[in-house]
């Protein structure tokens, strides 16, 4: 039998689509059974509260429940890096954040590629990093304290809570793009850089809003400026630090990732979970509550978010000489 071409290009069309059918009905299924999102960092710190509340409400949403594992260590890579060789069918997630995007250049033994082989799924919300100081520090406003840094190169004491934090390259940053060198002093966490800090032991800290609305608010520390592009509602008398640095801007973010090769189909509806979610206002009332901003995006968005920011990251850790730990 001789096939017309209509006929032929009406067979090569469906035999393109078959493939497509598997991934199409393992969309509509999924998922059947829990999902393990996997945290880089210990139960009851700042990502782990943002990844329980993600998980409560994507489970409601996706109707099996979405379980918490925590896998601290070595800034999140031994997260990403489970993440990275578990069987890509979207019952193994990440807690993506911009730890991950530094840990990609700061440590240089990886045996996997970040960027390459975590497939974005969606951004879910961030908080800005803010500049505070000790109330008793003599500079009032970021030209004062450039000034100071300037004519006292490395007597400036900068707080964080660790080598290659997002606290401590939020920073380093500053001090590329500003021309200033400060003394970085790192700590075991955040609570005992900001105990200094408040102490008068350090000068200056880049804290994200989370952690320094409340000491901000109550004249615990004084906020020089924030590392927004505009103005924060919460703090309208306080500057964006690029009024005076142009082109400054850090957040510490979070999302969520999978492994390479997941589904499209099932990476699409996890991002529709998620933006559905993140329209809710009890969501974004609790995000607020916690000093973090909702963000809503498509999977292609969040990659090139990731992608930039690594990029990002990696000119900051090569200026400063930063090695991991």
């Amino acid at each position: 039998m001789t096939l017309s071409r209509r006929q032929l290009l009406q067979v090569a069309a469906g035999s393109f689509a078959l493939p497509a059918m598997p991934a199409i009905a393992l969309a509509q299924d999924y998922p059947t059974r829990p999902v393990h999102l996997i945290v880089g960092l210990a139960a009851g710190s700042s990502p782990d509260i943002i990844a329980r509340l993600t998980a409560q409400w994507l489970s409601t949403r996706l109707g099996e429940p979405v379980v918490v594992d925590n896998r601290p260590g070595a800034s999140g890579t031994i997260a990403a890096g489970l993440v990275v060789r578990a069987r890509p069918d979207g019952y193994t997630l990440l807690q993506v954040s911009s730890s991950n995007a530094v840990s990609a250049s700061l440590y240089k033994n990886l045996d996997y590629d970040f960027v390459r082989d975590i497939a974005p799924v969606g951004e879910i919300c961030a908080s800005p990093n803010i500049m505070v100081v000790n109330p008793s520090f003599s500079a009032k406003t970021i030209p004062e304290f450039i000034a100071y840094a300037k004519a006292n190169p490395g007597k400036i004491n900068m707080a964080s809570p660790g080598i290659g934090t997002e606290v401590h390259i939020a920073g380093e940053l500053f001090k590329m793009m500003a021309d200033i060198n400060m003394t970085h002093v790192p700590y075991r966490g955040g609570g005992p850089a900001l105990r200094d800090l408040i102490a008068g032991q350090v000068q200056v800290m880049f804290p994200s809003s989370s952690s320094a609305f409340g000491y901000i608010e109550s004249g615990t520390l004084r906020a020089l400026g924030v590392a927004t592009s505009t103005r924060l509602k919460e703090l309208p008398d306080v500057p964006t630090i690029a009024e005076f640095v142009p082109g400054y801007e850090t957040s510490g973010w979070f999302g969520i990732g999978a492994p390479r090769n997941t589904p499209a189909a099932v990476i699409d509806r996890l991002n529709n979970k998620i933006n559905a979610a993140l329209a809710d206002r009890r969501v974004t009332a609790r995000f607020a509550d916690l000093g973090d901003a909702p963000r809503p995006g498509s999977a292609a968005d969040f990659g090139k978010f990731i992608a930039a920011e690594t990029e990002k990251w990696a000119k900051v850790i090569k200026f400063a000489g930063i090695k991991g730990e």
